[in-house]
């Protein structure tokens, strides 16, 4: 039995990390103290002056461990990691994980390239951003290898013997390999390349116009159109910049702002003295914590993440030990950085500026937060009256089943989580069918059930949380099914059954071997027909890549020496597979990344085989 007040006396005076946890021996938080034996007494004393969150917290305590550290920082530090990895209940935590692309040149390579990454790493590369659309990132390095013709393989050296890539034929490259171009060429293309990426566009649109001219000049109409439409991309890059700054200074503004929705930090990034670029992270209910506190759990989470960290990072008010944080951002930058909270000049507009474009964005959110909380109300009294009011109470985590198959092929199960009324993407899973030939939907849905609540049964992380209710896509047939597996397993979780109509809309819900329509109960009607549209998409859509999976597959495939890229070539040169089994050696090797060995290859594997 672990005494608190014992173990309490034990505490030593030294700077360190202590973990609390619950009855459970689950970890419920995470922090750090230069004594760990007068911040852990804390918690334990009168509750009076403390806020309710950790009034809630310390009544879950059942005990607590520490780790000694040789300094603050080193505890600071070794939090990060602990909260990362356990990522406690009542600690402050970045609901989205998700890491940011940012665009990479790789100036430490003869010729460099640009590519798109998630991952800093200090290799002598120049990174921008980040950017939270992946897709404009993609557009952006699109756009700058075709109009500079950049460099796009990973090859440093280039032998006599060396075969172009597919880009050189398609004059997407000028051909470094091949001698196409001078380094000093190339270096003014990557300096021009990286003009844009630092908001300076102009040389980028005059190339793009003169090109588009000279097709048109050409009567080359449908290439013009390609071009105006990369000249209108650029434009929408570009205008989503705005100079905020008299200086080209590289900095990020912090800021907390919490309402109906929650707690939401709003990150803007300002590259070159342009605003380019905002962030908004989830965190919940701070329930009342200081705000700067709030925003100084943010700043180690997120910039421990390895993210690129510019020089100044602008608050409205410095936390506590913003000494200590400054010094750990540094150590993570590798050069000064500085947090500051100004209270007139520039950037004080500046944070003004953009706490504008923050109200704005959370009176949004709080408006779509009403509306949420006032389905969310009239589901629960849709289905207080199908389940009773006290199962509809504990109703949070709803789990649906569907199984999709053609005439028994290639036979799949998808499983949908919600959670407290909207899906969770998170811990959707999906089955083969093992064990269930043909088309026998019933038996493929108990094989999916055994095997989910077995896995969870064993502690199996990703099907460790039960749930509240399980729907099933059926009616009373799938309900008894399902209810012997759970039975099997001794189980005792609610199962209802979507009873659809002939439209395939669910229209009621069996439970208990009683029907109950749905028509009456406006908001549990469209709730409960989300769940079962969004199980059989899912199911549906894991179906079709195991079949498209199947039929994309090539004769090609077979080739000895024949990979993916000479695959494609091949197509692409030849046509189809008739015109490459119909080719001459001679033909095959005269095709882009071709060799004579490998044209042998596929004349030959034709030739013994002619029924394909």
């Amino acid at each position: 039995m672990f005494d608190i007040q014992q173990e309490l006396k034990k505490l030593p005076d030294c700077p360190g990390c202590y973990l609390h946890k619950d009855a459970f021996g689950q970890i419920i938080y995470v922090g750090k103290a230069i004594s760990l034996r007068n911040r852990v007494r804390q918690y334990f004393q009168s509750p009076k002056n403390q806020p309710p969150k950790v009034r809630r917290m310390v009544k879950d305590i059942a005990e607590f461990e520490y780790i000694t550290c040789g300094s603050e920082m080193e505890a600071l530090i070794l939090e990060c990691n602990l909260i990362k990895k356990h990522r406690p209940k009542y600690n402050i935590l970045l609901r989205d994980d998700k890491t940011y692309p940012y665009i990479k040149v790789t100036l430490g390579e003869s010729y460099p390239r640009i590519l798109k990454t998630r991952r800093i790493v200090n290799d002598g590369s120049k990174y921008f951003g980040p950017y939270a659309d992946a897709g404009a990132v993609n557009t952006i390095i699109d756009l700058l290898n075709s109009t500079y013709a950049l460099k796009r393989c990973n090859a440093q050296e280039f032998g006599e013997n060396f075969t172009p890539c597919l880009n050189f034929h398609i004059h997407q490259c000028r051909g470094i390999c091949r001698g196409g171009v001078s380094k000093e060429e190339y270096e003014q293309a990557i300096e021009k390349a990286m003009d844009f990426l630092q908001g300076r566009d102009k040389d980028l649109l005059r190339i793009l116009r003169e090109r588009m001219k000279e097709a048109s000049d050409a009567l080359d109409f449908e290439q013009a159109a390609v071009l105006r439409d990369k000249i209108e991309d650029v434009k929408a890059i570009t205008e989503k910049q705005r100079v905020v700054l008299q200086h080209p200074e590289d900095l990020d503004i912090v800021l907390l702002s919490a309402g109906l929705s929650g707690a939401h930090i709003v990150l803007f990034t300002v590259r070159e003295g342009k605003l380019s670029g905002r962030e908004s992270f989830f965190l919940g209910d701070i329930h009342g914590e200081a705000r700067e506190e709030v925003v100084a759990e943010f700043l180690k989470q997120y910039y421990y993440a390895n993210v690129l960290i510019p020089k100044e990072i602008l608050v409205t008010k410095l936390p506590a030990d913003a000494a200590l944080l400054e010094d750990f951002l540094s150590g993570q930058r590798g050069s000064r950085v500085q947090l500051l909270a100004p209270a007139r000049g520039e950037k004080r507009a500046l944070l003004e500026l953009v706490r504008k474009d923050v109200d704005e964005m959370v009176k949004d959110l709080d408006e779509r937060a009403k509306r949420q909380i006032e389905k969310e109300a009239a589901v629960k009294s849709g289905l207080a009256d199908v389940f009773g009011a006290d199962l509809a109470e504990r109703i949070h985590r709803v789990e649906a089943y569907d199984i999709s198959n053609i005439n028994g092929v290639d036979s799949v199960g998808g499983m949908v989580v919600f959670m407290d009324g909207r899906p969770y993407k998170k811990a959707y899973r999906r089955f083969k069918i093992r064990t269930i030939e043909g088309a026998d939907d019933t038996g493929s849905l108990q094989e999916v059930l055994f095997r989910r609540f077995s896995e969870g049964l064993k502690g199996n992380p990703s099907f460790a949380e039960m749930p509240d209710l399980i729907l099933m896509d059926g009616g009373l047939g799938q309900v008894h099914a399902a209810q012997a597996v759970l039975t099997a397993l001794k189980l005792d979780i609610p199962i209802a059954g979507m009873a659809k109509d002939d439209k395939h809309r669910t229209r009621a819900l069996i439970y208990r071997e009683e029907e109950t329509e749905l028509k009456g109960h406006a908001q549990l009607f469209a709730y409960v027909g989300a769940v079962q549209e969004e199980v059989h998409r899912f199911a549906i859509e894991y179906h079709r890549k195991l079949r498209g999976k199947a039929l994309t597959r090539s004769v090609l495939d077979g080739v000895p020496g024949i990979g993916e890229k000479r695959k494609l070539a091949l197509l692409a040169e030849l046509g189809s597979v008739d015109a490459i089994r119909a080719a001459s050696v001679e033909q095959l090797a005269e095709v882009p990344g071709m060799t004579r060995p490998a044209a042998e290859s596929v004349h030959k594997y034709f030739a013994e085989r002619p029924e394909l």
